[in-house]
């Protein structure tokens, strides 16, 4: 009697032990599965916008036919508009072509032999804070800009003798630049221009009296490259 009822309270502990058995490995695989289905897992989505810059400039015609004898002064404009939307802002160069190598910018259509010399500054890569006749037909450009920061320092001055320094702007009466067939910048600046930014750029051609050697009555013409680029 002892042993039967022995036997079956083993029975009940055995049945125990493997219900508890049971119940844990099911409790231990819901908290293992658990963590899974409640797992968040974070992603990017990535879309690249590209830098994309226009320019435009017009031809330029001289205000004012000029006496090749007596002879006199003839300014021409051009805006130049820049639309960019590069957040560290762009910069524009000018090229001036030597048509004939003779280290004059703005060439006889028809004729030519160098009457119509290129301005040249007193410092080299430096415009003149005034426009320095000579004895000879000279031509010239300088740049300034709706937005000061806009225009390259060198087109800048101290508002009295020089350019190259302070923060003055050209307004198209000071620092004239010489026609080069190398690369010179004239706009440089740190911002963007998503709605487009304009500069002008001023053209001078003066005949003084009596020049050496005379101009010769014809249409002269320069050709000018401007370059956009990114900084």
């Amino acid at each position: 009697m002892n042993s039967h009822k022995a036997h079956l309270n083993n029975s009940a502990l055995y049945a125990l032990v493997s219900s508890l058995a049971i119940v844990s490995m099911l409790f231990a695989g819901f908290f293992m599965m658990e963590p899974a289905l409640g797992h968040g897992q974070s992603f990017q989505i990535n879309q690249t916008i590209t830098s994309e810059s226009s320019l435009t400039v017009s031809d330029v015609t001289m205000v004012g036919a000029l006496a090749g004898i007596t002879g006199g002064n003839a300014t021409g404009t051009t805006d130049v508009v820049i639309t960019s939307n590069n957040a560290a802002g762009y910069n524009v160069t000018i090229a001036f072509a030597d048509v004939d190598a003779d280290g004059s910018a703005m060439n006889g259509d028809e004729t030519d032999t160098g009457e119509l010399r290129n301005y040249v500054t007193s410092v080299s890569d430096v415009p003149d804070y005034d426009f320095n006749a000579s004895s000879s037909a000279l031509f010239s450009y300088t740049v300034d800009s709706d937005a000061n920061d806009d225009t390259d320092p060198s087109f800048l001055s101290n508002g009295s003798n020089t350019c190259n320094t302070g923060s003055n702007p050209s307004a198209g009466a000071t620092c004239w630049m010489e026609p080069k067939t190398a690369a010179f910048t004239i706009i440089n600046t740190a911002d963007s221009a998503p709605t487009g930014a304009t500069s002008t750029l001023t053209f001078k051609v003066h005949v003084p009296n009596a020049a050496v050697p005379v101009p010769q009555a014809q249409i002269y013409t320069a050709t000018a490259t401007l370059t956009l680029g990114d900084n």
